[in-house]
């Protein structure tokens, strides 16, 4: 085996990489040599895409399941019924959610910390893609953390957003070492895309940022096919393990991108050859604007069924989705 390079990058090299980002579906398709008969500049949701994760993808191939997931196009622009700009009523505290600015507690025992608003790249079937979070996020997290203290039945915190990486390494580490602090919190939890499509990310402070916390630390990483994994993935992941971390991803199934038994046995393959177990295989939420990506549940299953037929149990992720109000996730059976 050829040994894998474990070296964190060097601080900055993560700012140049996401301001050379392409920010417009012409300048994306243009690098790649591509012509999307549905392509389209977006209004209210920016195209943002790193270069690096641009490069892993086929140039001329206007179906490239990588392009797919980042390419602005007219489809977006369709209302379908049925797809809303806040499915999960994650804006209403009336449903159960808290009223505290930058907490979202949808389960007992946990609660999601909204630590930022902006994310390293623009996923078009993004559930948030809609949400106003100048009217949720507090800058300071006061009120946050003072909520979690104050509430004893939280054992996990969960730093979400956006994608709380795209956090400067010091306010990160801050932001973790006051969590720390709060007694009865065993658990930090991070929901991250970005090592898979910026882990130039990956800095020697990110990873003492993470190696100091006294907590027990999982890192849930968000790819949907197996070809985002590179060696450079495989590289941040090594890092992130040797800070003490639990590596999981979690995948949506989307359509015309990875909605086939066979492109999910591979990314199965692909995350374990580089050390990370698959976690959750979501259903679709029905957001507007991305009624495009939509996979039927009865579609889902019968690929999941198809997956357990060809995969062991530790490779299997959970199929499950979203259902508003509900106290979890609500796991999905093959059949």
């Amino acid at each position: 085996m050829i040994p894998v390079n474990e070296t964190p990058w060097e601080p900055g090299l993560w700012h140049a990489a996401l301001k050379q980002a392409y920010r417009s579906s012409r300048s994306l398709l243009a690098a790649l040599g591509t012509r999307h008969a549905d392509a389209a500049e977006a209004d209210d949701f920016p195209v943002l895409v790193p270069r690096g994760f641009a490069r892993r993808m086929q140039p001329g191939d206007p179906d490239d399941p990588l392009l797919l997931q980042v390419l602005a196009v007219q489809a977006e622009k369709q209302p379908a019924a049925g797809f809303v700009s806040d499915p999960l009523y994650e804006t209403d505290a009336d449903a159960g959610f808290s009223h505290t600015p930058g907490l979202i507690q949808k389960y007992q025992g946990r609660v999601l910390l909204l630590a930022t608003g902006g994310c390293a790249v623009h996923c078009r079937y993004c559930f948030r893609r809609h949400f106003p979070y100048q009217a949720h996020l507090d800058p300071h997290l006061d009120q946050a953390l003072n909520a979690v203290a104050a509430d004893t039945s939280i054992r996990e915190v969960i730093l979400s957003g956006g994608d709380p990486l795209l956090l400067e390494d010091q306010p990160l580490a801050e932001l973790i070492n006051r969590i720390a602090r709060i007694p009865h919190v065993r658990r930090l939890r991070i929901h991250t895309r970005i090592p898979i499509v910026l882990p130039e990310r990956t800095t020697p402070a990110l990873l003492a940022a993470l190696q100091a916390a006294p907590l027990q630390l999982v890192l849930v990483v968000h790819a949907n096919h197996g070809r985002e994994l590179n060696t450079d993935t495989e590289r941040a992941f090594g890092c992130l393990r040797r800070s003490g971390a639990w590596l999981f991803n979690q995948a949506v199934l989307l359509r015309g991108i990875n909605d086939t038994a066979a492109a999910q046995i591979q990314l199965a393959e692909r995350l374990f050859e580089q050390q990370v177990l698959p976690y959750y295989l979501h259903l679709p939420d029905r957001v507007a604007g991305t009624h495009h990506f939509f996979v039927s549940r009865s579609r889902g299953q019968a690929i999941f069924s198809d997956m357990q037929a060809h995969l062991p149990g530790y490779l299997l992720p959970r199929l499950v989705e979203e259902v508003p109000k509900k106290a979890s996730k609500m796991i999905v059976s093959s059949g």
